[in-house]
C-alpha cells in the first residue's frame, strides 16, 4: 500500500477492525519510510449487477434507487427507515449471490412486493400499483382481491 503522504510502497499495519457493520476493515498504516500514519479501507469486490429495464436499456444495479422507490411507497406510513434498509439488503445479496449478473427490473420489483406484503400492505398496493401499471380500477381491485386471498 503507497503511503498518502511520501507515496513509498511499504507499510506496515498498526490497527484493524471492523467498520460499517462489518462489510469493510479499517486499517491503520505507519509508512516504513517516513512513518507518517494513514488510514485504508478494505472491502469485499463485489461483481457489478446489470439491471435490464422495460426497454431493453441496461445499468448497473443501484441500491438506492430500490431504497427511494420502497420510501415512497411506504411515505406517511409506520414503516421504521430501518426495516426498509434491512429489505434493500436482503434483496441486493439475494441478487449477488444468484449465479446471473443480469437482472430484470420485473424481478426486482417482484423482491420489493413479496417483502413490502409481509411489512405493510398499504405500501405492498402503492408500490405495486406504480411498478404494475394498473390501467384502470379493475386491475387495482384484482390486486386487492389477491392480497385478500392470500390473508385467508
Amino acid at each position: 500500500m503507497k503511503c498518502a503522504y511520501c507515496g513509498y510502497g511499504e507499510s506496515k499495519v498498526i490497527d484493524s477492525r471492523p467498520a460499517e457493520e462489518g462489510t469493510t476493515i479499517r486499517r491503520r498504516r505507519e509508512c516504513l519510510s517516513c512513518q507518517k500514519r494513514f488510514t485504508t479501507y478494505e472491502i469485499t469486490e463485489r461483481l457489478p449487477l446489470i439491471v435490464v429495464k422495460k426497454d431493453g436499456s441496461r445499468q448497473t444495479f443501484d441500491r438506492v434507487k430500490l431504497l427511494n422507490g420502497m420510501i415512497r411507497a411506504c411515505e406517511k406510513r409506520q414503516v421504521p427507515m430501518s426495516d426498509l434498509e434491512k429489505i434493500a439488503n436482503s434483496i441486493e445479496q439475494e441478487l449477488q449471490n444468484s449465479l446471473e449478473r443480469e437482472v430484470t427490473t420485473r424481478e426486482i420489483g417482484e423482491l420489493v412486493m413479496e417483502r413490502l406484503k409481509n411489512v405493510d400492505e398499504v405500501a405492498y398496493v402503492r408500490f405495486a400499483s406504480v411498478y404494475r401499471q394498473f390501467r384502470d380500477i379493475n386491475t387495482f381491485m384484482e390486486e386487492l382481491n389477491k392480497l385478500l386471498g392470500d390473508k385467508s
